[in-house]
């Protein structure tokens, strides 16, 4: 049995189609800013392994609220691993790119220095680093640009802005790979099997989708697909302004992911396909 932490955010509605008999805790029976409940959540129904889907993910909210923050993402990860350790099974956290500067044009590869640029970033860190530090088996899945039918995100802000208006200005300095949330729910499925027969494969990961895109790119992407005629005009970061910064460089190298697990960057044009279709039977 899979114990999954998060119900209603866009990877654990991923990962309820995909785990039909899994355990799900939402924040009503496991807020992770106590982080000790999670814990004690783990040691009590003694799953096989753990997903950890849940996370504090209001980017420019925790520049203001960075303790709450930092027991999301810090704090209760780190006790979940702790637990995870003590019954001998796996763990696999959902991460991001915002823990690098986003300097540069190279994508980041596993081991490159970490450096966040705020809050966020630097509490996602913090998790990453007590998960490690706890010596169990766990995967560390670093992913980025979070899309799905479910919930808030760019593309369903997009659709509904394309819809509207004639023309939109979109930030197209900032370079990334869009991943859907369903490739990422199923590459943490498959990790966390793999890891309860091959420890061995332990360690950080990136899955991001593939080709690297602006987010103005991205919007003409998501309007020509959806067969919206709104037109896109790029601006740079500094039109802009956002409480906190983002990374410009948020291109990932997924190398070892393929290598370890045979889990190759998606295409982030399939799982947009994808997400019109789920749209459309929902309207």
């Amino acid at each position: 049995m899979i114990l999954v932490f998060g119900k209603t955010g866009q990877v654990a509605t991923e990962l309820r189609a995909l785990l039909p008999d899994a355990i799900f805790l939402g924040r009503d029976e496991a807020d992770l800013t106590d982080p000790n409940l999670c814990a004690h959540k783990i040691v009590t129904l003694k799953p096989d392994a753990v997903i950890n889907a849940a996370a504090y993910t209001g980017v420019d909210k925790a520049e203001e609220d960075e303790d709450t923050a930092a027991l999301v993402n810090g704090k209760a990860p780190t006790e979940m691993a702790k637990a995870c350790a003590t019954l001998g099974i796996p763990f696999v956290h959902i991460s991001t790119d915002y823990v690098f500067d986003g300097a540069g044009e190279t994508p980041f590869s596993t081991d490159h220095p970490t450096a966040p640029l705020g809050a966020y970033g630097r509490t996602k860190l913090a998790g990453e680093d007590g998960v490690r530090a706890e010596g169990g088996t766990f995967a560390i899945l670093r992913t980025s640009w979070v899309f799905s039918a479910h919930g808030n995100n760019f593309v369903k802000t997009m659709l509904r802005l394309g819809s509207e208006r004639d023309k939109l200005t979109i930030v197209g300095d900032q370079i990334g790979g869009p991943t859907s949330a369903r490739a990422i729910a199923n590459a943490c499925v498959e990790m966390a099997r793999r890891l309860q027969v091959e420890p061995k494969a332990a360690g950080t990961y990136h899955f991001s989708g593939t080709p690297d895109v602006s987010w103005a790119d991205f919007a003409r992407a998501i309007f020509a697909e959806a067969d919206l005629t709104c037109a896109v005009e790029d601006i740079p970061s500094s039109a802009y302004p956002t409480p906190a910064k983002r990374p410009s460089n948020s291109r990932m190298d997924c190398h070892t992911l393929d290598v370890t697990f045979g889990i190759n960057r998606p295409n982030w044009k399939a799982g947009l396909a994808d997400v019109l279709t789920d749209l459309e039977k929902t309207t």
